[in-house]
């Protein structure tokens, strides 16, 4: 991903969003993130990096599940993006995928924000 480019992809019951906002890179999962659509995106997050973009924020409100395949994607993002000076943020998660995050104790390493505009807000 070229910094300020708006990219899409899709692959059965995920579609992943990505556009910039300010210093942020936003990327939008729209589905169900599990072992068959991971890949779908580790794909962008690793783009956005090698774009130059350490800080991520992740829109959660459209993703509908996450598997532990898909939590391991979010986390290697967060250590890449830390590597860089940034993180990765988190934001408006369904309760479902919530709890995914509060059963493994990951919210713990995720700054996790109540909406979009607030963690954009926190730039």
């Amino acid at each position: 991903m070229d910094r300020g480019t708006v990219g899409s992809a899709h692959r059965g019951r995920l579609q992943v969003e990505v556009r910039e906002e300010g210093a942020s890179a936003v990327v939008t999962p729209v589905g169900e993130l599990d072992h068959h659509t991971a890949d779908l995106l580790r794909e962008p997050l690793e783009s956005c990096l090698a774009a130059g973009f350490s800080r991520l924020v992740i829109d959660c409100s459209r993703l509908e599940f996450c598997d532990s395949t898909g939590l391991n994607v979010l986390l290697g993002a967060r250590l890449k993006a830390e590597a860089a000076g940034g993180g990765v943020h988190l934001a408006g998660m369904l309760p479902v995928v919530a709890r995914v995050f509060e059963i493994t104790g990951a919210e713990a390493v995720f700054t996790v924000h109540e909406s979009l505009s607030a963690a954009l807000d926190g730039e």
